[in-house]
């Protein structure tokens, strides 16, 4: 079954699909069971140069409409069936291949926007098409939920990334509070375009957003990074996931008395504009 990835690997993902319907379920799965092969190309203990003809190869197959690779094929019935812009895969393949480097290291916010808009909101973009979302505004909202989830990735991976030889924040628990609090604002900015959203699908939105935003306060909960590097990778505890859930249940109705969608967060999106012209992926 095609959610066996998405149980196995995004727990907090795979507890918010309960809300989704078993087509919208499937379709959302195929795309994550892509995103998870592109991961594990990076992830995965080859020598570079392997991991890089890999990459190449599986990139060459997917451009060449190789549907003899399932995955591959689920995925361009997505892109067909959905509407989905080419520029968006383009720029999530992108985004991997950044990681692919002896030594990876961001050093200013447009390069860790940039990042986090290919490996995360491309995602939350192409999420949103699959969930039949038309508004650009919430097109925009939807960027910005990807990006959210990848700075908390990416708050909660500081030792496994260093591991890997990636530094896209230094390994000291300011920085780590710092792009929490970031990470924040894009939270804070998703929240509206979900209206746009129709209603058998958004319900399950709205608890992933809470619940991995959660995160951030688990993160936070460590208060030094001596308890951070001890604590190793953080989850959200099921009961916690629980209360997140009935919390949403008031997010539900809130979004109901959404009438007007205004837009709010250009300041970020100047930011990345100087690189991805979103108008042309959205």
């Amino acid at each position: 079954m095609k959610s066996n990835l998405l149980k196995k690997h995004a727990k907090s993902f795979y507890w918010a699909s309960f809300f989704l319907s078993s087509n919208t379920l499937d379709k959302c799965s195929s795309l994550y069971n892509f995103c998870r092969t592109l991961d594990d190309i990076v992830d995965d203990g080859n020598n570079l140069s392997v991991k890089k003809e890999i990459f190449s190869k599986f990139k060459k197959d997917f451009e060449n409409k190789n549907l003899d690779n399932q995955i591959i094929k689920d995925m361009w019935s997505l892109i067909d069936s959905e509407g989905i812009s080419f520029k968006i895969v383009k720029d999530l393949f992108d985004g991997v291949e950044t990681d692919l480097e002896e030594k990876v290291v961001i050093n200013s916010k447009k390069d860790l926007l940039v990042y986090s808009y290919r490996v995360a909101g491309t995602v939350g973009l192409m999420m949103s098409k699959i969930m039949k979302v038309k508004n650009k505004e919430a097109l925009r909202g939807a960027i910005d939920l990807g990006i959210a989830m990848q700075l908390t990735n990416i708050a909660r991976d500081v030792c496994e990334d260093k591991a890997r030889n990636r530094q896209y924040i230094e390994h000291d628990f300011s920085s780590i509070r710092t792009i929490i609090n970031e990470s924040q604002a894009f939270y804070e900015k998703s929240f509206t375009s979900i209206s746009s959203i129709p209603v058998k699908s958004r319900f399950s939105v709205i608890v992933a957003r809470r619940v991995y935003r959660k995160i951030g306060d688990y993160i936070l909960k460590q208060n030094n990074i001596d308890n951070y590097n001890k604590a190793g990778k953080i989850y959200i505890p099921i009961f916690e996931k629980v209360i997140q859930t009935f919390l949403s249940i008031i997010d539900f109705i809130k979004l109901l008395f959404i009438k007007n969608l205004n837009y709010d967060n250009h300041l970020n999106h100047n930011i990345l504009e100087q690189e991805i012209n979103l108008n042309e992926r959205i």
